[in-house]
């Protein structure tokens, strides 16, 4: 008789094959997550985009704002962890 393994604990192995290294980085002597630092500069990037489109006038050009800045941080938080730390 064969027995059947369950579907689930061949995922759960998958799963846990990217928790081998935490990517971290040493920031004044204590260690943050590659992904937070890369968050708060998109954040920051993603605001001096607005001062720059609210000062040429083209943030009426936009679609909604609600939906085109939280795009922008995550474009930036993408892009800034691609060129940096992969």
């Amino acid at each position: 008789m064969i027995r059947r393994v369950p579907i689930f604990i061949p995922a759960i192995l998958l799963l846990c094959t990217g928790c081998g290294r935490a990517p971290s980085v040493d920031v004044l002597g204590s260690f943050f997550p590659v992904w937070m630092l890369c968050l708060i500069l998109a954040v920051i990037l993603a605001s001096v985009v607005r001062v720059v489109l609210l000062r040429f006038k083209f943030e009426q050009e936009i679609g909604p704002v609600a939906l085109f800045y939280p795009a922008l941080v995550i474009l930036f938080s993408c892009l800034l962890w691609l060129i940096f730390f992969r």
